[in-house]
Formats: structure tokens, C-alpha cells, sequence
């Protein structure tokens, strides 16, 4: 990636105490690794992966010790090649997918190789930025999805603004990563990556605060949609609202980006869900030294959402299961934390009979986030569905105002960090296209 990125995090701050998950491999071990490939003719590894990287290829272009031809195979097809080599859960994608699993042998470590050519190729791939066409997008969010569309739409010649809410760039890829996977110092190279092909960031911005939707639509020929999801979502029990008790993605957020977030004197705490974002907080709280650390889920261990690998994770490093749980009551001493009482649940619902009273200093609540509705049909003619989500053509990122486009979380719920960038990249591609049509129409707005 490119230099020092212009946005600095604090040092001092609990994310530093973690150590690499899967340390980047040398080139010895990165040369051993890929001339295991079998550079398989319509290779499964590819029709896996969200944004159809030639996997073989640029596995093959490391074995022939051109690294910078690797990099360039992987950021053709995904400008966020880095961060999802790092964050991807390849178990179940390109490398669940590598033949060698039908045979009983241990896959293509693909994310690892895919690391290597990026750290060490990235820097060197040189991208040619088309002619200034003097269009503009506005896009909403700094994510996965905003950078991979803005970054495309910049090379194609067309001006980029991304306006997001927050104080640091990156979105989910900064603040929501387990810093085990991905420290969020590197996801901000990889946004000074994107943003030197003429990107421009403008953090601190809301929607309908500093800017209206309306003024967006009247600086910008077209307007892409990648806010995310909104706050976490906190069970509404007695004692649930005071100190002690905070959303997962908040406590990810401060735990990777506030040096004053301290676990203090915290021995027991308690996280309630049952998918990938908790289970994240169950092995840091784990990995920062926390004791007893317990996962309160509604339903069995068959039925969590969790990734199993990630869970028998979790599991090893001191994680213990409560199921068919939930929190009856948070009880408090004055205003301090005690410990939460718990029901048993049958087929996910409370029933009224008692499990226990637990003791714990931290409850860490992962059961969903709110949707931006109000933000996203601030906009003319976009609209959510029942459950929230924009409603956009998942192929274009087309919404119901032929100037707005949408696509990452926001659109599709939640899913991985390389959805939110295949999503960006073909929003990308339809907003060149209307941009063009613009052109040849000399120059009228939609």
C-alpha cells in the first residue's frame, strides 16, 4: 500500500495487544505455498470468491516470482484486495471451495498468498487514471462499498467525494474488524490507497445534518449509497441502560480506536448473540485477559449464525456457550454492574424458568443494528424494504432515482467485506455508464 496514511490512530490503545492471527508469509513459505496450486481449468476457487479474482493466475504469477503481476491480477478485479485477503472468511469461500478439500488435503491457503502479493506487489501496480470527464459522484459512507466505488469511478476519469458521519475513514473495515485479523492501521493504508487515485474523504459529515440529501443531488451527477448499518441494538430488559452494558459494534469500535477504553478491573463479562460479530467480541474480551467470558445465545450451538470455525475458536481460547438463554434482568448495585439473571428460552423465546444469576462486570450486547431509513429515503424516490434495507438491484445498485445508486450493508443486510466491495465496483460500473448516456445526451441531467 501507499506510504502513511493521512489519518494517524492514538498508539495507546487496547487493539495493539493483539497479535496476527496468521503472520505474513515469507518468501520462501509464499513460494512453497503456491506451487502447491494445481492452476485448475475452470477453477471452483474463482466462482467463490464475490468479485471473481483469477485466483490460479495471480497464484501462478507469485510461483514465477512476479509479485507486482500478482498484485495487479488481484486489484484488477478488487481495489480492496489487501484488507479481504485478511478479513475474508476463505474457509468457506475461495479456499472451501479448492479442490484439494475433495480429496482429503489442506486447501490453497489462498488469503495468505493473497496477502503476500498485496503487501508486496500493491505499491508497484500503476493504474491509469482516465482524463478528467467533469462529472461528479457524491457517495454516502467511507466503507468497503463507497471506497471500491469511488475508486473505480476515479480511474475512469470521474470526480469522487465520499462524505462520512464518522471521525475516521474505512467504516466497518477501521472500527468493526477483530484486530487479530486486521489492525485498523492497515485498513487506513489501504484507504490512502484508494483515496490516491484522486479520491477525496470529507470525515465528520452526516446527512441530513451538514448536508441535505437534496444538496448532494445538486452538487453531484449521481449519488451512491454505502452508510452501513446504524446503531447496535440492546435488549430491553431491566437494568439494561447504564454503565457496563454497550453494543458490540460500539465496544469493537472503541476497543480498536479510543486509547481511554480500558477493561479496567473486568474479569467476568457476558456477550449476548450468537453470529460472527459476536463471537468476535467473545475472543478479544478472551484475548485481553478477561477470565470468564460467556456467550448467551437464545437458541442451541447447532443453530448459531456464527462461522463454526471461528466458534471452535472461540471455544479453545476460554469462550463458554450458556444456550437457549437470554437476559431476564440486568442487576445492578447503585449504579455499578453486578451480575445479569438469566431464563431459559424454548425454540428462542423466554420462558419464566430461572437459570441462575451470574456475576459480571461487562455485558456486550451483538443482536443486530438499527437500519438508516430516515437517511436513505431522505433521497427522492429510494426506498427500504420491510426489514429496512435499501432496495436496489443487486447487479446495478440501481434504486428507484435514476441518480441514485446503492449497494454494501446498507443494501444487503450485513454480509461479508468482499460482498460490500463487489457491490461498490458494479454500482460503480452502472454510474459510468449513466454518466456516459448523460454525455451523449449533451450533457442534460437525468
Amino acid at each position: 500500500m501507499h506510504g502513511a496514511p493521512a489519518y494517524v490512530l492514538p498508539t495507546d490503545r487496547l487493539e495493539t495487544q493483539f497479535a496476527d492471527k496468521y503472520p505474513p508469509y515469507t518468501l520462501s513459505q509464499a513460494l512453497a505455498e503456491a506451487n502447491r496450486c494445481l492452476y485448475c481449468f475452470d477453477a471452483p476457487c474463482i466462482s467463490a470468491c464475490p468479485t471473481a479474482i483469477d485466483i490460479p493466475t495471480f497464484i501462478k504469477r507469485i510461483a514465477n516470482g512476479s509479485v507486482r503481476g500478482a498484485a495487479t491480477t488481484i486489484l484488477d478485479a478488487n481495489l480492496l484486495g489487501a484488507s479481504c485477503a485478511r478479513v475474508c472468511p476463505v474457509e468457506v469461500l475461495c479456499e472451501g471451495a479448492c479442490v484439494y478439500n475433495t480429496w482429503g488435503r489442506v486447501p490453497i491457503a489462498i488469503g495468505r498468498l493473497q496477502r503476500y502479493a498485496t503487501e508486496h506487489g500493491a505499491a508497484s501496480v500503476n493504474f491509469t487514471r482516465n482524463p478528467p470527464t467533469g462529472r461528479t459522484v457524491g457517495l454516502v459512507g467511507c466503507g468497503p462499498a463507497s471506497l471500491a466505488c469511488a475508486g473505480r469511478l476515479a480511474l475512469l476519469g470521474h470526480g469522487t467525494v465520499i462524505y462520512e458521519a464518522a471521525e475516521w475513514p474505512g467504516g466497518l473495515n477501521t472500527t468493526g474488524i477483530a484486530p487479530y485479523k486486521m489492525p485498523a492501521d492497515d485498513v487506513l493504508r489501504e484507504v490512502e490507497y484508494i483515496r490516491a487515485f484522486g479520491v477525496e474523504i470529507r470525515t465528520g459529515i452526516e446527512i441530513g445534518r451538514d448536508v441535505s440529501a437534496q444538496e448532494l443531488l445538486e452538487q453531484h451527477d449521481a449519488v451512491f449509497l454505502g452508510p452501513g448499518l446504524g446503531a447496535d441494538s440492546l435488549a430491553g430488559v431491566p437494568g439494561n441502560n447504564g454503565p457496563g452494558v454497550i453494543g458490540a459494534v460500539e465496544w469493537i469500535r472503541r476497543m480498536k480506536t479510543d486509547p481511554t477504553l480500558s477493561l479496567g478491573s473486568v474479569r467476568h463479562a457476558v456477550v449476548v448473540g450468537g453470529g460472527n460479530t459476536a463471537i468476535d467480541a467473545v475472543r478479544e474480551l478472551s484475548q485481553l485477559g478477561v477470565s470468564d467470558v460467556k456467550l448467551v445465545y437464545r437458541r442451541g450451538e447447532s443453530q448459531m449464525r456464527a462461522y463454526r470455525h471461528e466458534w471452535e475458536a472461540a471455544k479453545k481460547e476460554g469462550g463458554v456457550l450458556v444456550p437457549n438463554a437470554v437476559i431476564r434482568e440486568v442487576v445492578r448495585d447503585h449504579d455499578g454492574l453486578k451480575a445479569v439473571a438469566l431464563v431459559a428460552t424454548e425454540d428462542g423465546k423466554p420462558t419464566t424458568r430461572a437459570l441462575g444469576t451470574f456475576p459480571v462486570d461487562l455485558v456486550v450486547v451483538a443482536i443486530g443494528q438499527s437500519r438508516l431509513r430516515a437517511l436513505v429515503e431522505s433521497f427522492p424516490d429510494v426506498a427500504c424494504d420491510e426489514r429496512g434495507h435499501i432496495v436496489a438491484d443487486a447487479e446495478t445498485g440501481a434504486t428507484g432515482n435514476p441518480r441514485v445508486f446503492a449497494g454494501g450493508d446498507a443494501r444487503n443486510g450485513g454480509k461479508e467485506v468482499v460482498d460490500a466491495v463487489a457491490e461498490g465496483q458494479r454500482a460503480a460500473r452502472s454510474i459510468d455508464a449513466l454518466l456516459k448516456q448523460l454525455d451523449a445526451d449533451g450533457g442534460a441531467d437525468a
